[in-house]
């Protein structure tokens, strides 16, 4: 395995997309986190960001900070990949410790491959009654899909690679790296 020469991704083109998903999220929730007489909720009240671990991490708190609307975090962590391969079904290991009843949830997500993951994390999430929920993820694959998941917030629609960087990793492998690369199998 190996990873290419030139970014797919540059770190530079990752950070001005997540500025511009920042201001699209911040202003679509906006005016759900204002009073009637137009005075801001007290802080602590907005948005809950739900973060898939691992490959999440670096884009949600990219995110956050970029967000001009209060925001809780909240973590989930879902696997169905082994290496390369999806293994299918769904493993959860961590959920978040709040409730979510009433409240607007954002999932915010790595990438979008098959679906499979990412509508069994849905389904959890909506069981539990949120006031809204949508999807937020930095890479979509479409041409993998295998479930009709569909995102609010898309970062990049991508081809059909295996993608390592920015979180993504292959079995724990190049998370740390700024870019997003293409793995090559060799």
């Amino acid at each position: 395995m190996r990873i290419g020469e030139k970014p797919l991704i540059a770190a530079a083109a990752v950070q001005q997309r997540v500025a511009e998903l920042a201001e699209a999220v911040s202003r679509d929730y906006a005016c759900k986190h204002a009073y009637g007489d137009g005075a801001e909720h007290p802080r602590g009240v907005g948005i809950v960001l739900v973060t898939v671990l691992k490959g999440g991490l670096p884009f949600a708190a990219d995110l956050m900070r970029r967000l001009t609307i209060p925001v809780t975090l909240e973590f989930v962590r879902a696997r169905s990949y082994k290496g390369v391969r999806s293994r299918g079904a769904v493993e959860f290991t961590h959920l978040p410790e709040t409730s979510l009843a009433g409240k607007d949830v954002l999932l915010v997500e790595d990438i979008l491959d098959t679906g499979v993951t990412a509508a069994a994390i849905l389904d959890r999430l909506d069981a539990e009654r949120p006031a809204s929920l949508h999807l937020c993820t930095l890479l979509d694959k479409p041409a993998r899909r295998q479930v009709d998941v569909r995102p609010r917030y898309v970062g990049f629609q991508i081809d059909n690679h295996f993608v390592v960087g920015y979180g993504l990793d292959y079995n724990e492998a190049y998370r740390e790296l700024p870019d997003v690369y293409i793995l090559h199998q060799d």
